[in-house]
């Protein structure tokens, strides 16, 4: 790749951003636009990467390559002035594929739920082994402050997302598959074929890879058959390589534990984040990071001083003595995960802050939602966040609310961030627990009710 003016359209997004700083970081001139200002946005330019507000096709003559994130439509105004001057275009992830060729060793941390956290348990183990990887993760890191970590060419982290099939295009050395799960219907439209991909995906590992799965996701049990590469398998109730045992949880709801490999015990890990489900994203991260770090004390000490990503059931302060929580979970399962999560935390009632992702995921799983999330003692639902995506689906929150009702009668819609914030400050009392959920911008509804302590 010897042109040296690169421009990312929609480089806000996490992996987008992540392309720009290692892009610089090779010596390329960078520039980028995006629809919305963020963090991420701002830490790109505080690097020196020039990004510009909105559409501005104008910058679009001084690139030598355009690279654009599958939410780009066709229309859109760099794009046509791309087309228009015959300039070299490549989707987001055909282009990481292409970077990925220059890493000795490519981990590549997949699935439905889990992918952030392990991706960052992984990376946090490597870190403190000072193999200096290079990281790219799907969520905000504490301890690199950033989504993306610019370390050596001997390991690339990442976070591999299988939407529109994004992961066919990369070239993993290694893979973990925390699970498979219904989701992304509006590409997949069923299980079968999210399951499909998955197969593909892992046969793209060489023969000296490493398949790391699940052994306890029913969903995952036959995703080896495809691959010439290593198997190793985790769990905790099935017959895998490495098992968790002794399983203790403390009044904060961390959990830990003894792992076994073929029934040798090896050490003990006592984990500092809260949930269950995270013994699974510890045992995967523990069996791939024993792949290529001999040292369990290593291992251990990067598990155990690992806290968590931003938005990870994340503590965010408190509002007259309640707490304030902040979960990205955005599909049932992973809601239903978060309310076990809520209930090993000691509080009174808890108030549920939910923001659904999506109207085609809205419509899906809307008997699932109304489910899991009756499971609260209050429910407040926020105005559906469509992203990618345009109303066609027939769906609407307050379809969700009837449902919900049916199960739990304290359930209520509120149109706007600021109407929420001011309701929870009228009803919320002290010793309760209050949790915004969802994969959009609800959690600016912690931030605010915290500010307002």
């Amino acid at each position: 790749m010897n042109k040296k003016n690169i421009h990312l359209i929609g480089i806000g997004g996490v992996s987008m951003s992540g392309i720009a700083s290692i892009l610089q970081n090779e010596g390329y001139n960078v520039t980028g636009s995006d629809m919305q200002k963020s963090k991420i946005t701002e830490s790109l330019e505080n690097k020196g990467i020039k990004v510009y507000d909105g559409h501005h096709p104008e910058v679009i003559k001084n690139a030598d390559i355009i690279v654009y994130t599958a939410a780009i439509s066709d229309d859109d105004p760099e794009i046509k002035e791309a087309k228009a001057l015959g300039k070299e275009l490549w989707e987001r992830s055909k282009f990481l594929g292409e970077l990925m060729l220059n890493y000795e060793n490519c981990l590549c941390i997949s699935g439905t739920h889990g992918k952030s956290t392990t991706t960052g348990m992984v990376s946090n183990i490597f870190l403190e082994a000072k193999l200096n990887p290079t990281i790219l993760i799907g969520a905000i890191m504490p301890r690199i402050n950033s989504t993306c970590f610019i370390g050596g060419k001997k390991y690339l982290i990442m976070e591999a997302c299988e939407y529109v099939d994004s992961f066919l295009s990369f070239h993993p050395t290694s893979e973990i598959i925390t699970n498979i799960d219904n989701d992304h219907l509006d590409y997949f439209k069923n299980l079968d074929n999210i399951k499909n991909s998955f197969h593909k995906y892992t046969n793209l590992l060489p023969e000296n890879g490493y398949l790391i799965y699940n052994t306890d996701d029913i969903n995952s049990l036959n995703i080896s058959e495809n691959t010439k590469a290593h198997i190793i398998t985790y769990g905790i109730n099935n017959n895998a390589m490495y098992k968790a045992l002794n399983i203790k949880f403390n009044s904060l709801g961390y959990y830990s534990f003894d792992i076994y490999y073929n029934n040798t015990y090896l050490t003990n890990i006592s984990l500092n984040i809260n949930g269950k489900h995270n013994i699974y994203n510890a045992l995967a991260a523990f069996a791939l990071a024993h792949v290529y770090i001999e040292n369990i004390d290593i291992i251990k000490k990067g598990l155990e001083s690992y806290h968590g990503v931003e938005r990870r059931f994340q503590y965010i302060g408190e509002y007259h003595n309640a707490l304030i929580y902040d979960d990205y979970a955005h599909h049932p399962s992973e809601i239903k995960t978060t309310l076990a999560s809520v209930k090993k935390v000691k509080h009174e009632e808890s108030w549920a802050v939910f923001q659904s992702h999506t109207y085609s995921r809205t419509k899906e799983h809307l008997d699932s939602f109304a489910d899991v999330l009756s499971g609260f003692d209050h429910i407040v639902i926020a105005p559906i966040y469509g992203a990618r995506e345009i109303n066609t689906f027939n769906i609407n929150e307050n379809m969700l609310v009837d449902k919900i009702k049916e199960k739990n009668k304290n359930v209520i819609y509120i149109d706007s961030f600021e109407k929420i914030t001011n309701y929870l400050k009228e009803n919320v009392k002290e010793n309760d627990l209050v949790i915004t959920i969802g994969a959009g911008p609800i959690n600016k509804v912690a931030n605010m009710l915290k500010e307002e302590n």
